[in-house]
């Protein structure tokens, strides 16, 4: 297949477009959908493709809408809902938790809920505590729900074909900080596989494992690391779940260490299920306790006095884990000078001008 540069957005956009063109049944629909902007540029130009009957926008009732997809989908229709943050998917709980995600087994597999619900999560914007939210653990916590979150254009478009084909429910989440990265994507329909984990960066010396965005940050920190001759791997998980935990393991026996990345709250979150599967799995190769980089436990800040002590970057992973391995800090710090920014850590880019 030929590669192109496009933005994570555009390969959203395209793997909609091609679903929609293949399957008459796939349809969209959200707040804000049919907008000029279409979801960060991530819908436009679908409703005068195929029209307001196959793009809609919806009500300010997301229970609701939740319901009406649910009975789509049972229909044998592949709606596509989206939330422009993922708290408003709150409002929704009861449609999710108890219908859509039980329905397959309540009803021993006679009946199917094939439903994508894409939402968008993590700083941006002075959106604060109820608009800037990562509450992936809580989905990936329910049985029933597969739970997927790309972080690159090329993987962000084949998981969603595969999520928007798969037969039961599947959260498609996105970070709002990747919609203008690019990446090389191929022309066509191609899959990639939910449930399955890729190592970005080959290394010996320390395991890292992240998602989404704090891929991103954490392949800058590896950068940093190499100068002070630390040889990091890194695993990026692109599903949460269902959770393959067979390449960490490996990993961790090789390296014998792992620092867990999350874009989540650090209690009871998806970097806690990492350390403990390795704890349950790769024990006696562990050379020291396993560590994580997450959010504190406080509600999301609106300032950028309080933002850029509140949201992990490169930096915090770099310092834990020349910590770890117990290489000199002062020659880190010296580094990251070079690398001290200075702009504000809910905007990332002059062109992220909101509202959402």
């Amino acid at each position: 297949m030929e590669k192109r540069q496009l933005t994570y957005a555009q390969a959203i956009n395209e793997a909609l477009d091609l679903c929609m063109k293949k399957d008459p049944s796939v349809f969209i629909i959200g707040e804000g959908v049919p907008d000029p902007k279409g979801i960060f540029w991530t819908t436009k130009g679908l409703k005068e493709k195929y029209g307001p009957e196959r793009v809609l926008d919806s009500p300010l009732s997301e229970n609701a809408i939740t319901g009406v997809c649910i009975g789509a989908a049972l229909t044998k229709m592949r709606p596509i809902m989206t939330h422009q943050r993922v708290d408003f998917s709150l409002l929704a709980f009861d449609q999710i938790i108890n219908n859509a995600a039980k329905w397959h087994y309540m009803f021993g597999g006679q009946s199917n809920v094939p439903l994508v619900i894409r939402m968008m999560i993590g700083k941006g914007w002075g959106q604060g505590a109820q608009h800037s939210q990562s509450l992936q653990a809580i989905f990936a916590h329910i049985p029933g729900l597969k739970v997927v979150m790309p972080s690159t254009p090329y993987d962000a478009k084949g998981l969603l074909i595969s999520s928007i084909e798969d037969n039961n429910p599947v959260i498609f989440i996105e970070h709002r900080w990747l919609h203008n990265i690019y990446g090389e994507v191929p022309n066509g329909i191609y899959r990639v596989p939910i449930g399955e984990p890729k190592i970005v960066k080959d290394g010996n010396d320390l395991t890292i494992v992240s998602s989404s965005y704090m891929t991103i940050e954490t392949l800058r920190a590896v950068e940093i690391l190499g100068k002070l001759g630390i040889n990091a791997e890194v695993i990026d998980m692109r599903t949460l779940k269902p959770l393959n935990d067979n390449l960490i393991v490996k990993s961790v026996e090789k390296t014998g260490r792992l620092l867990a990345a999350d874009l989540g709250w650090g209690s009871v979150g998806f970097a806690s299920e990492i350390i403990s599967r390795v704890a349950e799995k790769a024990f006696h190769s562990l050379k020291q306790s396993p560590q994580k980089i997450t959010l504190p436990d406080y509600p999301t800040p609106t300032t950028q006095g309080l933002t850029k002590y509140y949201y992990p970057r490169y930096v915090d992973i770099a310092r834990k884990a020349v910590r770890m391995l117990g290489k000199d800090e002062k020659k880190l710090e010296d580094l990251l000078v070079a690398e001290k920014e200075d702009a504000p850590l809910d905007v990332p880019d002059k062109s992220f001008t909101g509202p959402f």
